[in-house]
């Protein structure tokens, strides 16, 4: 595990996946993050890459061949190496190698960044070409933080506020994994979202080309939240497993397979060239 540390945050990272493992506000003493319990979802802020979601018949084709992705692609199980680390910073790297050519035949080098300055966490992903062709792909994030935060609160003591107000609908996910055609308002004309576990019993909120480029998540209750900047990604997932004290934000650039996609991954819906 690699450990970033500064006057206010301590935060844990794993070679694996270089995926978060915790967040802790040394201040207060408050975890941040999910810990992982797999009775509800073992995961605690994979990286997803280089696809986002499911893949119809977890397939696709490029140029005439037939290839399989695994839902979020796989970068999220393979192990990153330390390209560049101090007390505050590090950089983690996956290069393209013949295992992941086998279902992705693209050469790639995917850099994440994580970096505490103050009460901030920052996450960049960087993304380069290292080969010939055009490279095709999608990337997001999937962090999962504690809800409710304090001992006092309960889930749906909390809710979201959007940066701007928005007119948001949902787009549904099938049994499959696959986004259905109609979407389902949500938000009209207002930057509140309350949140409730029931909210997720269908899967995620899936949300595309949201106004915001920050979310808060707050309660009336506590003076602890979190301020969640996504910058200009197109899509934004939000999710929670049934019954789970835990809220995912998930910012995405891609988005999983349409019920009618053709499986042609130039064709793929927010894929990335």
């Amino acid at each position: 595990m690699f450990i970033l540390e500064n006057e206010v945050l301590k935060v844990t990272v794993s070679p694996k996946g270089a995926e978060l493992q915790s967040i802790v506000n040394t201040v207060f003493g408050m975890e941040y993050l999910w810990n992982g319990d797999p009775a509800f979802w073992a995961k605690r802020s994979p990286v997803l890459f280089p696809i986002i979601g499911s893949l119809k018949n977890n397939t696709y084709y490029y140029k005439g061949r037939l290839y399989q992705l695994p839902r979020h692609g796989f970068a999220r199980d393979m192990e990153f190496v330390v390209e560049k680390q101090s007390p505050g910073e590090i950089t983690l790297l996956l290069c393209s190698n013949a295992e992941t050519k086998k279902n992705y035949p693209f050469d790639f080098e995917f850099r994440i960044r994580y970096r505490v300055l103050g009460d901030e966490l920052s996450t960049e992903y960087l993304v380069t070409n290292t080969g010939n062709e055009l490279l095709l792909f999608s990337v997001g994030g999937h962090p999962a933080f504690r809800l409710p935060l304090t001992p006092d609160t309960r889930f749906a003591d909390y809710y979201l506020r959007f940066e701007e107000s928005e007119n948001l609908a949902r787009w549904p996910i099938s049994p499959e994994g696959l986004i259905r055609e109609r979407p389902l308002t949500v938000l009209e004309d207002s930057n509140r979202l309350n949140l409730q576990k029931s909210l997720f019993y269908q899967d995620a909120l899936v949300f595309k080309y949201p106004a915001s480029s920050e979310i808060s998540l707050l309660s009336g209750k506590t003076s602890h939240g979190i301020r969640f900047h996504m910058g200009e990604f197109p899509f934004l997932g939000i999710w929670s497993a049934k019954e789970a004290d835990f809220i995912c934000l998930e910012p995405w650039c891609g988005i999983a397979d349409s019920v009618n996609s053709d499986q042609q991954l130039e064709h793929k819906e927010g894929i990335e060239k």
